[in-house]
């Protein structure tokens, strides 16, 4: 292979992964070989190399294919001249951070330009999390160590993670952030066992000045992982460095996270991202609608249809940005304007999926696991507390989550009038104004049933 011919690959891929990727990953490689079918590029790092590979390294074999070269696999090698402390090739990722001369490429994984604080639409469900992401962004003294956000799928945690290392970098080029997800961190884990690299490994992380692990969640159950995450924990905060975690829920509810990792993440500030409420979701189609305007000519959409989204996605802020541009894009190709029959006929499958209807009998299935209950107990003639109580918040949540009446509520808990399913309902809405547990308790099952 020519230089000429990998600059039409090159060309090629640019479209294909796009240019924030493009600049950062692919422009770096420099074409070495390609011999007995295997084509060999020249990196800066050995992270750079490994992250390509994994990342780009298909789409990059299926282009070279595509332009009639014999290759069958990539190798990515570091040249003796070139040492570990060269510049990352990006502004947006987080090994770009200039590193001191005795220092390796920090092991990040690149941030999203767009997950910025000026886009994040700040409402009643997330400006607690909000307010102490700024605070941790700004520096200065480690306050909230760890900070640690948690909440269901799209709803914002990873646009605040991404947001506070952008903002931390721009404050202070010098500080050594490192994002990455709790699966990248294994990654990285195993690789060093693997390679006989772990003292490497060590000092690598436990040299930053803010580790970021996003999903959390993903180490549970996976024991040499929790064990070096846990010393990786213990030496960072020892030099009071910050740490930001986030997850699917909070540290307590985590199955199979050890203890002591659990009491750590604990030790902190912990925020939750609360689901989303019809005025912040609003919030995002508005902003989103300004930026798509422009992109899409001054497309006209009509009053109503942002306020019919919003009501009618409620669940997840990725999928209703995902539905907004959908209808954009089909809007400017079909040439009409974005009405509410518009919206309703393109969005048909997502405003289905979003319809789904919670059942009584879900929510007794639910509630019985959360506390550790059998449904017939549950739903049978038992009045101690730890059964009734339960039983009560199932109660709530058929009354406010489902179409039922009082009456057929009381038929599917064994029989009971519709005062008791009153009564119910009303000790429950007075404990959760004054009980955080129950509160809690409430929150954690909506946003399972509603998953």
């Amino acid at each position: 292979m020519t230089n000429e011919e990998w600059g039409q690959v090159r060309s090629k891929l640019q479209k294909a992964v796009g240019q924030n990727n493009y600049t950062n990953w692919i422009e770096p490689l420099e074409f070495a070989d390609l011999a007995n079918g295997v084509a060999t590029f020249l990196v800066p790092t050995n992270f750079m190399g490994n992250w390509v590979d994994r990342n780009f390294g298909d789409k990059i074999l299926r282009h070279m294919i595509g332009e009639g070269l014999k290759v069958s696999r990539l190798e990515f090698s570091v040249p003796a001249r070139t040492v570990a402390t060269q510049a990352a090739p990006a502004v947006d990722t987080v090994s770009a951070i200039p590193a001191k001369t005795d220092q390796e490429e920090l092991p990040g994984a690149p941030l999203d330009a767009r997950f910025t604080f000026d886009s994040f639409v700040v409402g009643k469900p997330n400006e607690l999390a909000h307010a102490a992401a700024r605070r941790v962004a700004e520096g200065g003294p480690v306050t909230f160590n760890p900070l640690f956000l948690y909440g269901g799928v799209g709803l914002g945690k990873t646009h605040l993670m991404h947001a506070i290392a952008h903002e931390m970098k721009t404050r202070n080029p010098e500080l050594r952030v490192v994002y990455l997800s709790a699966e990248q961190f294994m990654y990285r884990f195993v690789q060093a066992i693997r390679e006989k690299q772990m003292m490497d490994f060590k000092q690598l992380f436990r040299s930053v000045d803010v580790l970021m692990v996003d999903d959390v969640q993903f180490i549970a159950g996976k024991d040499s992982t929790q064990e070096e995450f846990f010393h990786t924990f213990n030496a960072l905060v020892d030099q009071n460095k910050q740490i930001i975690i986030s997850g699917d829920r909070a540290p307590g509810e985590i199955k199979d996270l050890e203890d002591r990792i659990k009491s750590r993440l604990q030790c902190g500030l912990v925020v939750d991202l609360h689901p989303t409420d019809f005025e912040l979701r609003l919030g995002v189609l508005q902003k989103k609608v300004d930026s798509y305007r422009a992109q899409y000519n001054g497309l006209v959409i009509a009053d109503g249809v942002l306020d019919f989204l919003a009501h009618r996605i409620s669940t997840n802020v990725r999928v209703l940005e995902g539905a907004l541009m959908r209808l954009f894009a089909f809007a400017s190709l079909v040439g009409r304007e974005i009405t509410l029959e518009l919206a309703q006929d393109c969005l048909g499958d997502i405003l289905r999926a979003s319809d789904r209807k919670v059942t009584v009998e879900e929510i007794q299935r639910k509630v019985s696991e959360h506390y550790n209950i059998r449904l017939s107990d549950l739903i049978g003639p038992k009045r101690v507390r730890t059964i009734a109580r339960p039983r009560q918040v199932a109660m709530y949540l058929a009354k406010h989550m489902t179409s039922r009446s009082l009456p057929e509520i009381g038929r599917r808990f064994g029989g009971r009038d519709h005062t008791t399913v009153m009564h119910g309902v009303k000790r429950i809405d007075e404990l959760k104004g004054v009980d955080d547990q129950i509160a809690e308790d409430l929150e954690l099952l909506r946003r399972a049933l509603e998953a």
